[in-house]
């Protein structure tokens, strides 16, 4: 088990040392497959802060291109977080019946049994398409897929390629910020964050290993099989932690490098969910109270730009 901590670190640092961090952990905790959460803590955060400062020495790309890069990514997780269980449930031909998330009718799917079909594909595939997209920087791939959710948000005319759920059906809601597909603010800053990168020279993007799409099969296995749509409280806290265990680690990227690139996801995500609150949809939920939430969107922005201007200056003294 200690071999998945290593897993934090990035691979060079795993070929040089790893053997040697293992060793250490044998030795201080014997018999143990795990350390002790104080120890899992620490090596997490100093993986993580390796793995920055890895980003920040590949000069290939600036600074502001990735930081535009994994906005665009933090905007598709956000756009697909609501489908999940949907897209489960469409791969695997599962009807779910009472489960389904703002249907009117159980014939939702081309080989559902019921009155009608209203629909031949999930809304989620295109946030999901843009998403696997820019993990692999094809961001003239990711393009097409933003513009569609645009097209699905604004017109009425895709009822039976999408169905009603793509357009006013029950969407993302951590921290009371509701977004449906209506709300073009998300799929709008998204498509122009892929068009930046489309223009920008493309073939720079940084590629991901397609290992990181295993978090989201398993969200969507968690969500499917588990029947937990997006106004469930058990998916509203979930949700809560992965947000808040994000802001840390780009806290800890910040702190470690002072780069200015994680402060650009963070403002990105911050903004198209302020404008969902203060905009206020129908179908509007609080979960917490107005204010609290927007100082919790807002406060990370200043907080990641002293953090930033602290190790700048620290690394200037030394």
């Amino acid at each position: 088990m200690n071999r998945l901590l290593l897993a934090v670190y990035p691979e060079p640092t795993r070929s040089r040392q790893g053997e040697e961090v293992l060793a250490c952990l044998s030795e201080a905790y014997p018999g143990r497959s795990w350390p002790p959460p104080r120890e899992v803590a620490a090596l997490v955060r100093a993986g993580v802060q390796a793995r920055a400062r890895a980003v920040v020495d590949d000069t290939a790309r600036p600074w502001w291109l990735d930081g535009i890069h994994l906005a665009a990514l933090a905007l598709a997780a956000l756009a697909l977080v609501p489908y999940l269980q949907d897209v489960w449930h469409w791969a695997l031909h599962i009807d779910p019946g009472q489960h389904a998330i703002a249907f009117r009718f159980s014939g939702w799917y081309p080989w559902a049994e019921g009155p009608t079909r209203i629909r031949l594909l999930p809304y989620g595939l295109l946030p999901l398409g843009c998403l696997i997209a820019l993990l692999r920087g094809r961001a003239w791939i990711a393009l097409p897929a933003a513009a569609a959710m645009i097209w699905a948000g604004a017109t009425t005319h895709g009822r039976t390629l999408f169905g009603d759920e793509g357009k006013a059906g029950l969407s993302y809601y951590g921290l009371g910020t509701p977004i449906t597909a209506r709300d073009l603010a998300l799929s709008g800053t998204l498509c122009a964050a892929c068009a930046v990168l489309a223009l920008c020279r493309p073939g720079r993007l940084r590629r991901r290993s397609y290992r990181w799409l295993a978090p989201v099969v398993l969200a969507m296995f968690v969500a499917g099989g588990l029947h937990i749509i997006s106004v469930s409280p058990t998916f509203q806290r979930g949700l809560f932690v992965l947000e808040v265990a994000a802001l840390l680690g780009a806290w800890a990227a910040t702190a470690a490098t002072g780069d200015h690139r994680w402060l650009i996801p963070v403002a990105a995500v911050a903004i198209v969910r302020t404008q969902a609150i203060v905009v206020q949809p129908d179908a509007f939920m609080q979960s917490f109270p107005d204010l609290v939430v927007l100082i919790l969107l807002i406060a990370p922005l200043p907080a990641l730009a002293i953090t930033a201007q602290r190790r700048q200056g620290q690394a200037l003294a030394e």
